[in-house]
């Protein structure tokens, strides 16, 4: 809760007139039921016209700066709440955009939607009936039962017999609604992880005919969410209809009770009407304080869960952040000298956060300027992950990763990404125009420069058939493009940024052989300056880089050019005959033949067998 109750601390001042208003409001509406016996006694009943008037107008004064007090708190209560909200919800969403990777594994993103909304809303909610009636209801009801007993000591019984059902019935409510609370917030993020992964997989389902297992799977977990409303909103609608038959019976208790006090000569009739209404008022106080006690656990809930956001460790830090907590910055010492875009690998290690098998190992290489370096190899060989950690989407856990000679971990974030340029696997594209997704890492680019970025890019083939050109709408995702398509807008936003370096990411795997092939001889007579890293699957896609990566479970078996690979790297050699055939030219038979060779006889030594395999190449025993 410390972690939300330092935002309402810029608001004292607000909450200070609150307090103010608050003490006006209930001395004003204190003093009419003493107004109401007064006239009643002195004027009503002693037929004093002129008194009736007098007392008449003070009560409609009083009425009114009570009304008037209570808009005044109404008002300053509501700008605090939705100010602070305010605070909070900004603080969440800039906590949660410096998340990295890891933290994002942690919280799921329906999750930290949740979060940001339902339960910032239910603390807004929470702060504007504490600041009314938290305040409110224990002044009025300790100033109620300080008037009710000057009125009359011999009805005071009742009020207390009132008091303990009413306490009764907090204690019942707490002990029943409480629990409940934070498995609700837990199954409302299950609803909408469904929803998510429902509308965001929509595709797939329809194409596997799942829509049936889906929505029943849906409406389980909305089942489940109902039932537990229902259970709640029973506890809460018992409440209203006990607390009225409270009121009731104590307003009827009041009346017998005091009928025979004045009957008796011992009470006068204003003043069992004016008791009357000071014990609702005491009533009311204790039903505002269980409300307030059913609403604060579900708030609390919400807190804590916003305060585990907010109080999450961030694990890709600034350099200055981790001095001022007299943390060490890793030393790069590299030369000065190294050129800017220059990517180094030193003996990188990489292992993923709580676990200790190593995707990466002893990793080091250089990627220059003006060169096109390229990684390749099979499924889950650490290709995804090496490339996250040059613009730090993870650190390295052994190694340094170098651009232009700096370690990565002595750059500000903001520094390292402004210089990188990234193309993921999944493209994605924002709600607006093509030309605001292109401009999105470099807002001063002209028309010229999106041209040419987008005819490298060869998506301005399609753009040029657009209606509206480069003003052409964008949907949610870039639903209203093809995956092509998505891809080259991508590739041209990485372009238009002119960054040192350039990282792509498998993204050329929804383009055509032929889209793909101009595509890479138009990086590569612009490359420049610029270092581009390109993950690919396809071994057609990196035939022409300057030097290829060959990854075989998290270790580097091969480094080199296409023609080098293929007589010195097996590894490489399987991907390539897969998929380009023994007819691909530069692949050595002979190489080939003695890859195999070699094989047969670590498979012999293995079995201890005495089979030889003489110069032609068959086996024999």
């Amino acid at each position: 809760m410390k972690a939300i109750l330092h935002y309402y601390r810029k608001y004292i001042p607000f909450i200070c007139i609150i307090v103010a208003v608050l003490f006006g409001q209930v001395i004003a509406e204190l003093l009419l039921p003493t107004y109401m016996s007064d006239i009643i006694n002195n004027g009503i009943v002693a037929g004093d016209m002129g008194h009736i008037r007098h007392v008449g107008i003070m009560m409609i004064f009083v009425a009114a700066l009570a009304a008037a007090c209570s808009i005044t708190g109404s008002f300053f209560a509501s700008m605090t709440a939705a100010k602070s909200a305010r605070r909070i919800r900004g603080d969440l969403f800039r906590k949660v955009t410096a998340f990295s990777t890891a933290e994002f594994e942690k919280f799921s993103t329906a999750s930290l939607i949740t979060r940001s909304t339902n339960d910032i809303q239910m603390i807004q909610q929470a702060t504007v009936m504490c600041l009314r009636m938290l305040l409110f209801a224990p002044i009025m009801g300790i100033g109620a039962v300080v008037m009710a007993l000057r009125t009359s000591v011999a009805l005071s019984w009742t009020v207390g017999l009132a008091l303990i059902c009413v306490c009764g019935l907090m204690v019942f409510s707490f002990i029943a609604v409480f629990p409940k609370f934070k498995v609700m917030q837990e199954k409302l993020d299950r609803i909408n992880l469904i929803m998510k992964e429902r509308l965001s997989g929509t595709m797939v389902v329809r194409a596997f005919r799942t829509e049936m297992q889906e929505e029943e799977r849906f409406d389980f977990a909305n089942t489940d969410l109902t039932k537990l409303y229902i259970f709640v909103n029973k506890c809460l609608a018992f409440m209203m209809p006990t607390m009225t038959f409270i009121m009731s019976g104590v307003g009827i208790l009041i009346v017998w009770v005091g009928a025979h006090l004045i009957d008796a000569q011992q009470l006068l009739i204003g003043d069992m009407l004016a008791y009357l209404q000071y014990a609702m008022h005491v009533i009311m106080s204790f039903m505002f304080v269980t409300m307030i006690f059913i609403m604060l656990p579900r708030a609390a809930v919400s807190a804590k869960r916003i305060a585990e956001v907010l109080n999450t460790e961030v694990s890709i830090r600034d350099p200055e952040e981790e001095k001022e907590e007299g943390g060490q910055t890793a030393s790069s010492g590299s030369s000065a000298a190294a050129a800017a875009g220059t990517v180094e690998f030193r003996n990188v290690d990489f292992s993923y956060p709580d676990s200790r098998e190593k995707v990466l190992e002893n990793i080091s290489f250089t990627a220059l300027p003006g060169q096109m370096t390229a990684i390749i190899g099979g499924t889950g060989s650490g290709k995804s992950s090496l490339i996250n950690l040059v613009p730090r989407f993870y650190d390295v856990t052994g190694g340094q990763v170098l651009l232009g000679g700096t370690d990565v971990r002595e750059m500000t974030q903001k520094e390292l990404r402004s210089r990188i340029g990234l193309v993921p696997q999944k493209g994605t594209l924002f709600s607006g125009t093509i030309e605001s997704n292109l401009r999105y890492g470099n807002e001063d680019a002209d028309r010229e420069e999106l041209v040419r970025a987008c005819e490298i890019a060869q998506a301005m083939d399609f753009i040029d058939e657009k209606t509206e050109g480069f003003e052409e709408e964008i949907a949610q995702g870039g639903a209203n493009v093809s995956g092509g398509q998505k891809q080259r807008l991508c590739i041209a936003r990485a372009l238009v940024k002119k960054p040192e370096v350039i990282i792509f990411d498998d993204s050329f795997s929804a383009l055509d052989f032929a889209t793909d092939r101009a595509l890479r001889r138009a990086l590569k007579e612009n490359i420049g300056k610029t270092t581009f890293i390109i993950v690919a699957q396809r071994i057609s896609t990196i035939l022409e880089a300057d030097k290829i990566l060959v990854l075989d479970e998290g270790k580097m078996v091969g480094c080199g050019r296409h023609e080098e690979l293929i007589n010195s790297c097996g590894v490489y050699r399987e991907i390539a005959l897969s998929q380009l055939g023994e007819e691909e030219p530069g692949i050595s038979r002979e190489a080939d033949g003695r890859e195999k060779k070699e094989k047969t006889r670590r498979e012999t030594a293995a079995k201890g067998s005495t089979l030889t395999v003489p110069e032609g190449g068959e086996v024999s025993g």
